[in-house]
């Protein structure tokens, strides 16, 4: 039996830790080769390493999603490794400080989006003319925070509203000529800055109230990343997939 993205050549960015790690190793594991984009180097190449190990196939790639040439670069990267494109995870980003809006300056707000946001774009900017006229996938990583309003994170959601409003536009405009994208909004993933918080005495399986009783895993995001790069999904194209747990589907929560 053959992997789900078997063969394909897929980039992930902010691949070298949490649920870009998630997603690089699942989608290895599910036959695909890996450009294991990351800020950091050196996270990406032992994600890169760990893959090639467990008989995989990847390429560590250094990249800065807010700098255009650089995401250039690891576009091209990519497809001088491995011949191809045929699907994208954008999952770089970075949070916030949680601090009312009027206490934010705009240079921590533009921070937000440069990362958030403009990565994103240049992301698709970049991928979606590799994929034209041969068909591919595109997903990106957004946020509950997305979808609802959250205080003390306005630069945050903003941000993750923004990439669900890319997604959808540009699903539109690419559906008739092959490439689908879609976008997944995880609500709180038990990821390493979680973790700090948890070794802080936080936690969140108790504060954050999902009708499952507990927060995601990394990997549960990644396997709904794996089915929309699927062609198992071959007719989804600008859907925001809610992976929280059955939060929005309930005013409240019963014990």
């Amino acid at each position: 039996m053959t992997g789900l993205v078997e063969g394909k050549a897929v980039l992930v960015t902010g691949a070298g830790s949490g649920i870009g790690e998630a997603i690089a190793r699942l989608f290895a594991c599910e036959g695909a080769r890996i450009g294991v984009a990351d800020l950091s180097l050196q996270a990406a190449e032992r994600v890169c390493s760990a893959i090639i190990s467990a008989g995989g196939e990847a390429a560590a790639i250094q990249a800065d999603v807010s700098d255009e040439a650089q995401v250039e670069a690891m576009v091209a990267k990519t497809v001088e490794r491995f011949g191809r494109l045929d699907g994208a995870v954008n999952n770089a980003g970075v949070g916030q400080e949680r601090k009312p809006l009027p206490e934010m300056s705009r240079a921590e707000f533009e921070a937000v989006l440069a990362v958030n946001v403009v990565g994103a774009f240049l992301c698709m900017k970049h991928e979606i003319p590799r994929m034209v006229g041969q068909g591919g996938a595109i997903v990106n990583i957004a946020s509950m925070s997305g979808i609802e309003g959250v205080p003390m994170m306005s630069a945050y959601s903003a941000s993750k509203h923004a990439v669900n409003g890319l997604t959808k536009s540009a699903a539109v405009e690419f559906a008739r000529r092959g490439v689908r994208i879609n976008s997944v909004c995880p609500g709180t993933v038990n990821t390493p800055a979680i973790q700090a918080y948890a070794a802080a005495g936080v936690d969140f399986n108790a504060i954050i109230p999902t009708p499952i009783g507990r927060i995601a895993e990394s990997d549960e995001v990644a396997q709904a990343a794996l089915w929309l790069i699927s062609d198992r999904s071959s007719y989804v194209t600008g859907l925001p997939l809610w992976i929280d747990g059955g939060m929005n589907a309930a005013p409240f929560v019963v014990p």
